[in-house]
C-alpha cells in the first residue's frame, strides 16, 4: 500500500497540467522569460481575489517580506515586532533590512501572535509589526492594528484566508508561493500586496533594481522579479484555489470528527471571526517525536511546523535569549505535529491517518 504524503504535488499538477503546458508553450514561442505578459496579468488577477489594489510579483516569499519592509523605511537602526513562533525567513527578511527583530510570545490556543504582549515590545526605534498567519488563519488583526504601528502582514500561509470578511488589514501583506503553499509555484516565487500606490511602486522599484526606465536607476535596488513561466503556473493555480481552498476545509472538518476525542491529541482551532484555509492541520500530541517515527513507520508522513523557535536557533544567538523566554512557543515546538493535508486527499488516506495516529498513541 502506498504512503500517505504530507503533500501530494502531483495531484494538484494533473489537474492544471495541459493549461500550464500550453501557458509554456505560448512564453517560449514568445521568448518572454522575464516580465512577460503573463506576470502582470496574475499581478492583476491576485489583486482582485486578495482584495488589494495592487500586486507586485518577486522572487520569493523572504524577498516579498524584505521588500515590503524595506518600503516602509526599515534599516539600521530599527526594530521590527514578529512572533516568536514563525518560519526562520519572517526574521531572516527583517535581518535583511539591517533592522533588529524583537519577539513576542504566541497564544497557546492558535499559536498566533498575542496582542496583549506587543506594549512590552513596542518602543521608540519600533518600525513594523509583522503578524504571521500561520497554518492558514490570520492574527488578530484588529487588536494588532490598534497600536498605530504599520504592519505588514506575513501571509505566506494564508492565501484565501478571510477575517470578518476582509483578506488585507495591513499596509502591506507579504505572500510566497513556494511549490506547497495553497497557491504554489513550480518554483519560489513570491508577492507583495498593497493598497497603496505609493508602496506598491516602492516595491516594484527596489525588486528591479531601482529602475522603472532601462538604465535609469532612481535607488539602489535588487533583482527580485517574478517570472514570467512562475506567472503561467500561479495563473492557472489561481482559477482553482477557491476550490482547493475549500476542500482543504472539508478535509479539515473530516480530521475534527476522525479525531474527536482521541486522548491525548489536542486539534486545531478556529478563531472568531476567521474563514481558515488550512494551509497545515497542526495537533498537538505528547511524545511528539516517537509518535512522528511510529506513524512514518506505518506509512503517514507528517511535518512540524516548527521544531525549533527563533530565539533558539543558532544564527540568532545575538538576540540574547535563552530558553524559558518565550515558554508558549517552546512548549508548541515539541508537540505540534502535522498531518497530511493537500486538497486531493482522499478520504481512505485521512481513515488511514487517523488510524495509525490511534495506534501510535
Amino acid at each position: 500500500m502506498a504512503d500517505v504524503p504530507f503533500v501530494d504535488l502531483a495531484a494538484a499538477h494533473a489537474e492544471v497540467a495541459d493549461e500550464i503546458r500550453a501557458g509554456f508553450d505560448r512564453v517560449l514561442d514568445t521568448t518572454a522569460f522575464v516580465q512577460g505578459p503573463d506576470v502582470g496579468a496574475f499581478e492583476r488577477e491576485y489583486a482582485a481575489f486578495s482584495g488589494a489594489g495592487h500586486c507586485v510579483g518577486v522572487a520569493s516569499g523572504t524577498d516579498a517580506l524584505e521588500l515590503a519592509l524595506r518600503a516602509l523605511g526599515c534599516g539600521p537602526g530599527r526594530e521590527v515586532v514578529l512572533p516568536a513562533n514563525t518560519f526562520v525567513a519572517t526574521a531572516e527578511a527583517v535581518v535583511r533590512t539591517g533592522a533588529r527583530p524583537v519577539l513576542v510570545d504566541v497564544d497557546p490556543d492558535h499559536l498566533l501572535l498575542e496582542p496583549r504582549l506587543l506594549l512590552s515590545a513596542i518602543g521608540p526605534r519600533t518600525a513594523a509589526i509583522v503578524p504571521v498567519h500561520l497554518y492558514g488563519q490570520l492574527a488578530p488583526m484588529a487588536a494588532i492594528a490598534a497600536h498605530g504601528i504599520p504592519v505588514v502582514e506575513d501571509a505566506a500561509q494564508s492565501q484565501g484566508a478571510s477575517q470578518d470578511g476582509r483578506g488585507l488589514f495591513g499596509r502591506l501583506a507579504a505572500t510566497s508561493f513556494y511549490p506547497g503553499k495553497n497557491l504554489g509555484a513550480y518554483g519560489d516565487a513570491g508577492a507583495v500586496l498593497t493598497d497603496s500606490a505609493d508602496l506598491a511602486r516602492a516595491v516594484r522599484l527596489l525588486g528591479d533594481h531601482g529602475s522603472e526606465v532601462k538604465y535609469r536607476h532612481e535607488t539602489l535596488g535588487f533583482n527580485s522579479r517574478l517570472d514570467t513561466l512562475q506567472a503561467v503556473v500561479l495563473r492557472a493555480k489561481l482559477r482553482r484555489l477557491t476550490d482547493w481552498n475549500g476542500r482543504r476545509r472539508v478535509a479539515a472538518a473530516r480530521y475534527a470528527a476522525l479525531l474527536d476525542g482521541l486522548p491525548d491529541v489536542t486539534l486545531p482551532a478556529e478563531a472568531t471571526g476567521n474563514t481558515h484555509v488550512w494551509h497545515l492541520y497542526v495537533i498537538r500530541v505528547p511524545r511528539r517525536d516517537e509518535v512522528a517515527r511510529t506513524l512514518a513507520e506505518m506509512g503517514i508522513r507528517t511535518g512540524i511546523h516548527y521544531p525549533m523557535p527563533i530565539h533558539l536557533q543558532p544564527a540568532f544567538r545575538d538576540l540574547g535569549h535563552a530558553p524559558g523566554d518565550f515558554p508558549v512557543t517552546e512548549t508548541a515546538a515539541t508537540e505540534i505535529l502535522s498531518l497530511p493535508m493537500f486538497p486531493h486527499i482522499t478520504e481512505e488516506q485521512q481513515d488511514r491517518v487517523a488510524t495509525a495516529l490511534r495506534k501510535a498513541l
